[in-house]
């Protein structure tokens, strides 16, 4: 199996389903399933799942070293990914990833994105 073999590359905005809410918004589990380009797909495998904590733009530069050592472990408020590579119902393999940051001002949420599709 070529898993690992990126076949396209998207970083798009998606929403997500869960059959529960996660227990902590900031720190999601893998959803059920996601619409992307007007199309529903069902998650029907978690493949393998991993997080970024890794400061992105004019974050890196707000941290004394010591203490962005230490978010680079566990993470900071708007700091992190959450990635998840599923397979869907039609069989096709996807990464997909919630990403902490807030959105516009005020608001306090992440957004979810499809990154890529995967090789199967």
């Amino acid at each position: 199996m070529l898993q690992n073999t990126p076949l396209h590359f998207y970083n798009e905005s998606i929403k997500v389903e869960f059959l529960k809410p996660p227990m902590l918004e900031k720190k999601p589990e893998c959803p059920h399933g996601f619409f992307w380009r007007d199309e529903h797909y069902v998650i029907i495998e978690l493949l393998s799942e991993w997080v970024d904590h890794h400061r992105r733009g004019k974050m890196q530069k707000n941290m004394r070293p010591e203490h962005a050592a230490l978010a680079e472990t566990r993470g900071s408020w708007g700091v992190g990914r959450f990635y998840f590579r599923v397979q869907v119902e039609d069989g096709r393999i996807f990464d997909i990833y919630y990403d902490r940051a807030p959105g516009k001002a005020g608001e306090g949420k992440g957004a979810w994105y499809i990154w890529g599709e995967r090789q199967g």
